[in-house]
């Protein structure tokens, strides 16, 4: 029986991380926006008081890797992040391949005219709902070649 529940999906970045969540059966995935970070122990609060108020049940983190795969410093900042949000909520964390996800959402939203600060902060939150999109596409797939 594949798991069901609330995710969270996280583009973690220095200055914002941008933020989604599923519906509660985990299928749909929709932007929840973006947090300015203020440092990672209030980062990691805030993240705790949305996981509770949102009944999130599982986390997934963008892995920015370089487009051949290897893992730069930006991969290990979210590698780190990524465990120490899955300590502070108690919550599996699964880190997730996010090369495509900031590209096809700034092309997603080149047509809305939106320019700055607030453009960025919209891509973000866009950028970490096509990652938990497709997450949650990959594990309904994988869930529906376990059941045959």
């Amino acid at each position: 029986m594949p798991e069901t529940g609330r995710f969270l999906g996280v583009d973690f970045g220095t200055r914002r991380i941008g933020l989604a969540v599923s519906d509660p059966s985990g299928a749909i995935a929709f932007p929840a926006g973006t947090l300015e970070s203020r440092g990672l122990r209030r980062d990691l609060e805030s993240l705790c008081a949305l996981v509770k108020e949102r009944e999130v049940t599982r986390i997934v983190v963008g892995l920015p890797l370089h487009m051949d795969g290897r893992r730069g410093p930006e991969a290990e900042a979210a590698e780190k992040f990524a465990a120490q949000l899955g300590e502070a909520t108690g919550l599996p964390v699964d880190l997730f391949d996010e090369r495509w996800t900031t590209r096809e959402a700034e092309r997603a939203l080149e047509e809305t005219g939106r320019r700055g600060r607030r453009r960025r902060q919209v891509v973000d939150s866009v950028a970490a709902s096509l990652l938990l999109r497709a997450y949650l596409e990959r594990r309904a797939s994988a869930n529906a070649g376990a059941d045959a």
